[in-house]
């Protein structure tokens, strides 16, 4: 079947040449080595030599999809140009968002703008923590809870918490949290309206850490979308050294142990 599809095409190649009137100098084509003739054409040996020495007898096919799929092909093209686009002006507004930041966490404040800001936040630098500052000793059950930012934390003294960083203090400072919302101990209750003005959680800031990472993946379903970032929070350490505001419980007294000192005092006075 392929040689008869052959022996067509070489046979309507070859008729138009035979039908020319003949010239009186017959030249070999420039990529033939020889003058070609009509029983050599059909030949089925040097046809096959034909075929390799003449490829452009024959007309090359492209195994194309119809025109409808060219033309979705070049929609998709466009779709994907044009959401490419959209990534990379997106990722543009992420690097300036970035960049605002970064401006932001280098600019400098002054003393009051920094009193101020940390005010607004709930919190108050007192100065850094001295070698005569006992910070650990041992203190009543009294428990509060305060506001640092927008979250709520109930401490009692000695604990350790755990709140977004705060910017205008370093390691070893003491502060000042002055959101205190309510004030409890084993006998009572303070509820402030909002906040205790006379009371005050006292801390030492310890340490400033990164939180676990987070991943967060965002997909766009049939969009070709797909993103996967991670994100480390920013934190710091406070320890609760002393909390105000509240008269502090007296210490219990077993009455065992108090009729025992009584009756030891009577024993020394009989003797006396």
């Amino acid at each position: 079947m392929a040689q008869r599809r052959w022996l067509q095409t070489v046979t309507r190649h070859a008729l138009p040449l035979l039908s020319s009137k003949p010239t009186t100098s017959l030249k070999p084509l420039p990529h033939l080595p020889a003058p070609i003739s009509l029983k050599s054409i059909l030949s089925p040996k040097p046809l096959q030599q034909f075929l390799y020495t003449d490829p452009t007898l024959f007309h090359a096919r492209s195994f194309s999809s119809s025109s409808r799929d060219d033309s979705e092909n070049e929609e998709d093209d466009g779709e994907e140009g044009s959401e490419e686009e959209e990534d990379y002006d997106s990722d543009s507004n992420e690097a300036e968002v970035d960049d605002v930041t970064v401006s932001d966490m280098k600019r400098e404040y002054s003393a009051e703008e920094k009193e101020a800001e940390a005010a607004t936040i709930g919190y108050k630098v007192t100065g850094p923590l001295l070698p005569s500052d006992r910070v650990l000793k041992h203190r009543e059950p009294v428990f509060a809870v305060v506001q640092v930012g927008s979250h709520q934390f109930k401490v009692s003294n000695g604990d350790c918490i755990y709140v977004e960083r705060l910017k205008f203090c370093e390691v070893n400072d003491k502060l000042i949290l002055n959101k205190v919302l309510m004030l409890g101990t084993s006998t009572q209750t303070i509820i402030g309206r909002p906040i205790l003005p006379d009371a005050a959680v006292h801390a030492v800031v310890e340490e400033h850490a990164l939180d676990a990472k987070v991943i967060i993946f965002k997909k766009k379903r049939r969009k070709n979308y797909r993103r996967t970032k991670g994100h480390r929070q920013e934190l710091t350490r406070l320890r609760i050294a002393d909390i105000q505001g509240i008269e502090k419980p007296q210490p219990k007294v077993d009455p065992k142990q108090k009729m025992a000192a009584v009756k030891q005092q009577e024993k020394v006075a009989v003797a006396a």
